[in-house]
């Protein structure tokens, strides 16, 4: 069974400096029927002008995954972890007892773009902690490839929730399969480009809720790139 979310759906938050687009409920965007997505609870689509930033904000008991698009944002926290985090790269952050970070355009002039991701964790009262990796170019080229688990590879990331995070880019008409374990189901979200899942076609922010299949096959109509959030 797929259910669309298209990208116009989405709520928005806009200020001088921010263009948010929110697929679940966040900030002053509330939908009751989009809370969450199992353990899934935020997906923000986020264009940072040259310049602008989050200031200095507490987090806690969350897992939260940046995903950048284009541009470089710079990241700042209490447990003195400094980086700048660009295209290629995947940074976690698990808020833990708690957190304070910022997170600022490293550019004056140019928009940083990126996907930011919340998972609620399995588990409570964890120290915080901080994780920045490449994502390899090959293991991700026309296939998916496991980003970020629970159990990961040295090349994925770590993430406090029995969920997985799967990425793909598409050079351009290629197709690819993604299988589920029983009892998991999975939500899809396109990143940018154009696809086809299930004979529907997605473009850059539209998403998709996949249950009740062995698995899913997706074919890119032209370069883009997906990611896959599979969860129980």
């Amino acid at each position: 069974m797929l259910t669309l979310r298209r990208a116009n759906e989405r709520g928005t938050s806009r200020t001088d400096w921010l263009d948010s687009r929110h697929t679940f409920s966040f900030g002053e965007y509330h939908h009751p029927q989009h809370m969450n997505f199992g353990p899934l609870r935020v997906i923000n689509e986020d264009v940072v002008a040259g310049g602008g930033g989050f200031a200095p904000h507490p987090h806690r008991d969350m897992e939260i995954v940046t995903y950048p698009l284009s541009g470089a944002l710079e990241h700042k926290d209490s447990l003195g972890t400094g980086s700048i985090i660009r295209p290629g790269e995947i940074q976690r952050m698990s808020a833990g007892t708690g957190i304070v970070h910022s997170e600022f355009n490293a550019s004056k002039t140019d928009p940083v773009h990126f996907l930011q991701i919340w998972i609620i964790p399995s588990e409570t009262g964890h120290a915080p902690s901080y994780e920045q990796k490449m994502v390899d170019a090959d293991a991700v080229r026309n296939k998916f490839a496991r980003i970020a688990s629970s159990d990961p590879l040295p090349s994925e990331i770590r993430i406090r929730q029995d969920a997985e995070i799967w990425a793909a880019r598409f050079d351009g008409e290629e197709e690819a399969v993604h299988n589920l374990q029983p009892g998991r189901k999975l939500w899809l979200h396109v990143a940018r480009g154009d696809v086809e899942v299930g004979g529907e076609r997605l473009g850059a922010g539209d998403a998709a809720a996949i249950m009740d299949e062995e698995n899913i096959l997706i074919r890119a109509r032209a370069p883009s790139e997906v990611l896959l959030f599979d969860v129980a």
